[in-house]
């Protein structure tokens, strides 16, 4: 049974299901069965998703390090390694964690678990994270990531050489039928995807890039690369074992958002904010601009 529901259910891992089953929240015909209940035609599964539980949250004096604030938004910098919100697994040390304990007032804002982010970003990338500090600055900066109005770049390391100076990468994204903590593209189901790409600097092995996102998807970056044969560097879940990223020092994936462009819900004007690359990627980047590079055809 927790086969089924994992697969059908794509939000959820294969260990959630479990959990979830163990605590009594799946019934079959009306009955609580176990994880290894095999599954017949024509049942019905009814899965129940608790609320979250709000004294879950503990404020931390964790460092941030915040790059833009006023009265209703924050742009803060997360580092590499760090989670964004509780999950399981993660009830302690996240960004969230740290937002509650500098910023007054969070808790609640836009949701139990995630309260006042807008976006999210992997543990292993860095980079810009937009916070609202109140409810209709929330709502506002909700509707506009919806909207797509939100626009997002990052900085990319990706292995080999891309011949395009620019391109643009479309497809459907799901999460992997192989591989239920990864995601794939997809070409009957899931989400549409759409990736900007903007060649900076070729190198003898690598290509550093700028990119642009139109939608949003999880791993959409790394996913996207990964399809065209040009993983993120030092990417070990979509990339491999890399010999190339080890010579150069990079002990994370060359993934950093950089730049964050917003509509601010209370000036009524467009924000931009920057970040520059972390010291360990500026760091990697200085001993690949060592090597021979490659000119633009």
């Amino acid at each position: 049974m927790d086969t089924v529901l994992a697969q059908s259910i794509t939000e959820l891992s294969r260990s959630q299901v479990q959990r979830l089953i163990s605590e009594g929240q799946v019934m079959v015909d009306g009955r609580p069965q176990s994880k290894s209940y095999r599954v017949r035609e024509k049942e019905i599964i009814q899965l129940t998703i608790p609320p979250p539980k709000a004294y879950a949250l503990q404020a931390e004096e964790l460092p941030i390090k915040i790059v833009y604030e006023d009265e209703e938004v924050v742009v803060v910098s997360k580092e590499a390694g760090m989670v964004v919100h509780p999950s399981f697994g993660h009830s302690s040390g996240t960004l969230v964690n740290a937002l509650l304990f500098w910023i007054r007032d969070l808790a609640g804002i836009g949701g139990v678990s995630r309260p006042g982010i807008i976006h999210r970003l992997d543990k292993n990338t860095s980079g810009l994270i937009l916070v609202a500090k109140n409810d209709l600055a929330y709502q506002a900066l909700a509707r506009q990531l919806k909207g797509r109005s939100i626009k997002r770049k990052y900085l990319a390391l990706v292995k080999g050489v891309i011949q395009e100076k620019a391109g643009v990468i479309k497809t459907l994204i799901a999460r992997s039928t192989r591989n239920r903590k990864k995601m794939a593209v997809s070409f009957d189901k899931g989400k549409e995807a759409v990736t900007h790409f903007r060649v900076l600097e070729r190198f003898k092995n690598c290509t550093l890039v700028e990119v642009a996102l139109e939608t949003g998807r999880t791993h959409q970056i790394r996913v996207h690369f990964s399809y065209i044969k040009h993983p993120v560097l030092g990417d070990k879940i979509y990339g491999g074992a890399d010999k190339f990223s080890q010579e150069i020092g990079l002990e994370r994936q060359f993934l950093h958002a950089c730049e964050l462009s917003f509509f601010h819900p209370g000036r009524e004007e467009m924000i931009t904010v920057t970040d520059q690359l972390p010291p360990e990627l500026e760091e990697v980047l200085a001993q690949v601009r060592k090597q021979e590079r490659v000119p633009f055809a």
